[in-house]
């Protein structure tokens, strides 16, 4: 039986650790017979290329060069992409950076220039993974963008910036989904419980997710052992399996966004 993307080509940003949630969406995806290449930025890149090694992947042909902040970069790997595959089929964004002066519980006091770091590389980059592929995705037949959220409808304790940040993304994705929905092209979100990766480990007080959502997630919640959870739910979206599904954040939480106490 053939596996859930079969033949799929497929790019996912955001693998910097085997703890990455993108890590586990990559692996799932190759098992389930995508071809991938990653892509990575700055001093991230060299951590890319090494989790690309593990991933059984070419840490120098498969992985792509994307600083999210350089329009010319965006340019240079559709490029090569199309050079190499001639269309995409698939693309998660797991792409996400606040400065510390962001996040910790000093929203009051965070400079816009800060913010605007915040916006920029976790915000509008979605669009520009998105405009930058949507040639290809054309090309495919229309394709999944897939990105990953955490719940923007509350004021998190310590996420400052970054929540707003997360609302700004859900609210791009719906607009990706309005203008790319001529195309055949479906943008939807995953917003995942907390899981140890290093982005998460960077957030102070980051515990007080972990406790809330161990004890409240109606199904439970493992902050370790639930990126696959995660990571078979963003598989699917990528796949073929919901041709109808736009626009959509599908929660991977445990329930947790259902309960209010």
């Amino acid at each position: 039986m053939p596996g859930l993307l079969e033949g799929k080509r497929t790019l996912v940003t955001g693998v910097l650790t085997n703890e990455s949630l993108a890590y586990s969406v990559a692996e799932l995806a190759l098992a389930e017979g995508a071809e991938v290449v990653l892509s990575g930025a700055g001093r991230g890149l060299s951590l890319t290329r090494r989790m690309a090694k593990r991933l059984g992947l070419d840490p120098d042909a498969d992985v792509y060069e994307w600083d999210v902040t350089q329009p010319e970069h965006g340019t240079a790997v559709a490029a090569a992409l199309e050079e190499r595959w001639g269309r995409a089929d698939a693309a998660l964004h797991a792409i996400g950076f606040a400065p510390g002066s962001c996040l910790g519980g000093g929203f009051l006091e965070a400079p816009w220039e800060d913010v605007a770091t915040a916006l920029h590389i976790s915000t509008y980059s979605l669009k520009e993974v998105a405009a930058s592929l949507a040639p290809l995705l054309k090309a495919g037949g229309g394709g999944s963008v897939v990105a990953l959220d955490f719940d923007a409808t509350v004021a998190w304790p310590a996420y400052d910036w970054m929540g707003v940040a997360k609302a700004g993304l859900e609210s791009c994705a719906r607009y990706l989904a309005r203008e790319l929905g001529e195309q055949g092209t479906r943008v939807n979100l995953v917003a995942a419980g907390p899981v140890k990766t290093m982005a998460a480990k960077s957030i102070p007080g980051f515990a007080q997710f972990e406790e809330r959502f161990e004890t409240l997630a109606p199904l439970g919640w493992d902050v370790v052992a639930d990126a696959e959870a995660v990571a078979r739910t963003t598989v699917a979206l990528l796949s073929d399996w919901f041709p109808k599904t736009t626009g959509e954040i599908v929660h991977v939480d445990g329930g947790f966004h259902a309960v209010g106490a």
